[in-house]
Order: structure tokens, then sequence, then C-alpha cells
């Protein structure tokens, strides 16, 4: 995604060098020795294999090209992945219409692509002369102020015959990821949906009190993952994975809740380890830091798997009522809606009451319906008497 440091820049060991982009979050890369960063091999917009050669390393004065030229012999007994510098270089130069060639990253060349900039009017400031990210950064920062300074057009009164068009986006490897997974979940584990809507009078009067003497806020969400994870204590068939290629139905005897989290470019799932052996305070907190620094991609691999059920809640959009995907390995998803203010009948009589909409999706090759169901209805007895996640 990026560099931190430029080539002859003197590192130690520990300093953070790059930044990485996996399918789930942005990490940083650190130096494992010191020394000075001879060559930069991998170029912003780069994706490479795990274990694939990024940069050189090495001592003031001595030679990247005697040390990549070792490399790809294989002579330190690395597979010589990396290309011959002369393949590099041809790689990282790109063609104008008038048959120059100009040295750019890929990054650089898909940034000026996406906003129609010509790279043969950019001036390079990477290593000889190559064009990078914030080159074309400050390009369009240029194109920015011009147009500030130019007095606006008028508004059009409609949009002329021929003018429609469109905005590309780059997948992601995020969003890549995503696709794959929801797509193999979808087509390979067969779903089935069970719904419930659950009274929340009293879950909205014990959050009430609650708050008022809780150190952190305790949302609904914070309610439902308590209530989740006590609901799959009592029936461990929904805590389990089914897997084809081991031959086994897999019950887990620890809950492990993933919470899903949007974030620009997709979504991430948060572990809540052990949700229930916590309290209703650890999990607000736990759960507040995990999905802060999900939104800042900076969240580490460890803590977005090992997942034993799934949580997913659109309620704070003001959707009452859908149905998720699985997230594998897991055997079910709980989709929460919203907190609707709807007429019930009490005693013969309407009353004004509270409901939440609640869909649980199932692998019905690792849970039966009735299991589904009985996991739901234990689900609803705890949110309908919240006290008894106190117990």
């Amino acid at each position: 995604v990026a560099w931190l440091v430029e080539e002859g820049e003197a590192i130690a060991a520990g300093d953070v060098i790059a930044q990485v982009e996996t399918d789930k979050a942005t990490m940083d890369v650190e130096a494992y020795d010191d020394g000075v960063l001879l060559r930069r091999v991998a170029q912003e917009g780069d994706s490479l294999p795990i274990g694939g050669l990024i940069a050189v390393l090495g001592e003031e004065g001595e030679s990247a090209d005697e040390i990549l030229s070792q490399y790809a012999r294989g002579e330190d007994g690395e597979a010589p992945v990396v290309a011959k510098e002369e393949e590099a270089e041809e790689a990282a130069q790109a063609a104008e219409p008038d048959g120059r060639s100009v040295k750019s990253s890929p990054l650089a060349r898909r940034m000026a692509a996406d906003h129609g900039l010509d790279m043969a009017q950019l001036a390079g400031s990477g290593p000889e002369g190559r064009i990078i990210k914030r080159d074309v950064e400050a390009a369009l920062e240029r194109a920015r102020e011009e147009a500030r300074k130019r007095p606006p057009a008028p508004r059009p009164i409609r949009r002329l015959a021929g003018t429609r068009g469109f905005e590309t986006v780059r997948i992601s490897n995020m969003r890549r990821t995503i696709a794959r997974r929801l797509s193999e979940s979808k087509f390979t584990s067969p779903h089935f949906y069970l719904k419930v809507d659950v009274a929340m009078e009293r879950v909205v009067e014990a959050r009430t009190h609650l708050n008022e003497v809780s150190p952190v806020k305790i949302s609904y969400n914070d309610l439902v993952t308590k209530a989740a994870a006590a609901a799959l204590a009592a029936n461990p068939d929904v805590n389990s994975s089914y897997l084809e290629d081991a031959g086994e139905i897999r019950r887990y005897d620890y809950i492990d809740i993933g919470i899903a989290v949007a974030i620009g470019e997709g979504l991430v799932t948060p572990v809540v380890r052990s949700a229930d052996q916590k309290g209703l305070i650890e999990i607000a907190q736990e759960t507040r830091e995990l999905a802060g620094r999900a939104r800042e991609r900076k969240l580490q691999p460890e803590e977005m798997e090992g997942s034993t059920f799934t949580t997913s809640n659109l309620g704070m959009f003001g959707i009452e009522e859908f149905t998720a995907i699985i997230n594998p390995p897991n055997a079910a998803i709980l989709a929460i809606g919203a907190i609707r203010d709807v007429p019930v009948v009490r005693g013969g009589a309407l009353a004004p009451g509270k409901r939440m909409k609640l869909s649980l999706s199932c692998d019905h090759r690792a849970v039966d319906g009735a299991t589904g169901a009985r996991f739901l209805s234990s689900l609803q007895k705890y949110l309908e008497e919240p006290l008894t996640l106190l117990f």
C-alpha cells in the first residue's frame, strides 16, 4: 500500500518501513535487522505472494544488484521469485500515447488513469525519477486548487443526451475475499432461516438502569451478544462447524462470537472470545475497542479469526428484518433488526410495545430445524427476561 522509508535510508530493527493490505486489514511491516534500505523491489500497488521479496536491506555502500542476483540464483536458499532487474525495470514503465515511456509505479498509473491525468505531464520524485503515488496526489491537489479558483459553472437543468457515464472502483483484496467466501458459503452450505419477534420492553428498561451505573455505555447489541452466548451454551449443537474435508461436525466447548462491523471497503468480524464467561460491561468495552480498531484497519488477523458463531446488526440503519449469509466455518449467523414501537395486546387490551425481529440463518448440514428453533427460543427467553443474564 505504501512505503514509509526511502532508498538509501538507514533503518533499525523494529522500524516500520511499509504498510501492506491483506484481505482483511492494513498492517505495518517491520524491519527484522539494522541496515540501509538499498532497493525497494515492490512498488506501491503491487500484489505479491506471501514470502515474496519486497526490498533489499544491506550495509552502507553494498550493491543491491549483487544481492538480487544471488537471490535470483537461489544462492541464499530462497526460491527465485523476483524477475531480473531489466525485466523489473521494463515492468515499471508505462507507454504514453505518443510512444514515450514514463517510469511509474502501478498504483500511480492506476490513480492517474482513474482521474484522467497525463503521466507525461507529471514529474516523478521516486527513484530515478519514477512517478509514484505522492506525485499523482500532488497533481490532483493542484488541479483541485485551480478548480476552486475558477468561478462555479452554472448548474445544468437536465442531463444532455450522450453524457451518461459511470465510475469504476478497483476491487480491493478485502472485497474480493468477501465475494469469494460468501459465494462459497451461499452455494455450498444449504441455508435455511428461522425468525422470531422478541418483546424488548424489559431489555429497554434494564439497559436504561444499567447505563446509570456502568462505566461504559452498554448497547442493545451488547445485550444480544450476551444473550446469544447464553443461548449457545444451552444449545451447543448450534455452536459448531460442518467440516467436509475432515469428515466431522465439530462442536466447540468455548463460545467465541464474531460481530460484523461495516468499514469503508466491506465487512470484518472482530471476535469476542469466551463471550459466555464475560459480563456485560466487559463485552461492551471489548466490542467498542475492537470495532474502533476495525474501522481504522488496525485489527490483527488473529482478532478476526476463529469465531464459532456470528451476529450481524442492521437495526441502527432502521432495517426491521433481514437474513444474513453464514460466515464459514460457522454453522449459523444471527441477523438483528431494529427495535420497533408497535401496538401489542396485553390482558386483552391494546398497549404500546417494543419488538425486535431476529433471523437465524443455519447450515442444514450441521443444524436441523428443531435445533435452530430451540436456540432461538432460548435467546428469546433471555432477552425477554434480561435479569437471567446476570446469574
